[in-house]
């Protein structure tokens, strides 16, 4: 089997991914809009939050052309991405209890505001503990995640729980367990993983959604266009002086 081929596998497993969710998640996504949307409209700030590689569909839908100027990175020092070193601390950290506490102490996020909590597998204590802390603190939460680990795998977390169950919407990416999408006689161990792909796809989906449920209220959806358009930096100097009490990815 070459190169080619195995390229080409990827590629269909993740558009069977995503026309998967696309066709099963269609009112999820639609509630998701509707509660960031509800959001805008109330006043209220948007935040993202993801650890390891969840972080970068979180990171995907801030400060993005095309995006939701308000949507904002939650950041809890350590587990952004794998630029901490030793890249398996990040992976500890998600294990920690009282982190998530902690972060949401201290960020400009409260009652009133939205939260999209990713986590692929949903059972460490980190977004557990996000999601579940952030409810109480009158924040509405979307999970991005897979459903799956919940009946497959068990909860690495004191409550036992899973990300799905704190949740005000929850968008199932489908994902199998384990994150590889092909196996291969001459190689030990499945690759090639999606979950970014879909993850992303989901979330931009519901940021489309939001931003033509805000329209058809009559309010301006508060969009950024890319800087390397012809206007397209006096447009943003204009939304984020209309909306920087909402904004802190630029402070």
């Amino acid at each position: 089997m070459s190169d080619r081929r195995l390229g080409t596998q990827f590629f269909d497993a993740a558009i069977s991914l995503l026309q998967r969710v696309r066709d099963e998640e269609a009112e999820a996504v639609e509630a998701a809009a509707a509660l960031l949307a509800d959001t805008v409209a109330d006043g209220g700030r948007l935040f993202a939050f993801g650890a390891g590689h969840s972080s970068l569909p979180a990171q995907d839908v801030v400060y993005r052309a095309g995006g939701l100027a308000l949507m904002n990175l939650l950041v809890v020092p350590g587990v952004v991405g794998v630029d901490v070193m030793p890249a398996t601390l990040g992976s500890a950290l998600e294990r920690v209890e009282g982190l998530a506490s902690a972060v949401l102490d201290t960020a400009p996020i409260g009652a009133g505001d939205a939260l999209v909590v990713i986590s692929l597998s949903g059972r460490n204590a980190l977004p557990v503990e996000m999601a579940s802390s952030a409810r109480a603190r009158g924040i509405k939460v979307i999970g991005v995640t897979s459903v799956a680990y919940a009946s497959e795998t068990t909860a690495r977390n004191p409550s036992g729980t899973f990300l799905k169950d704190h949740c005000d919407v929850v968008l199932d990416s489908k994902i199998a367990v384990g994150d590889a999408e092909l196996t291969l006689d001459t190689v030990p161990a499945p690759f090639a993983p999606a979950s970014t792909v879909v993850t992303s796809a989901l979330l931009q989906a519901v940021m489309a959604t939001a931003a033509g449920d805000l329209a058809a209220r009559g309010v301006e959806p508060p969009l950024l266009r890319s800087g390397n358009v012809d206007g397209g930096h006096e447009w943003n100097t204009r939304i984020m002086r209309e909306y920087g009490d909402r904004i802190f990815y630029r402070r």
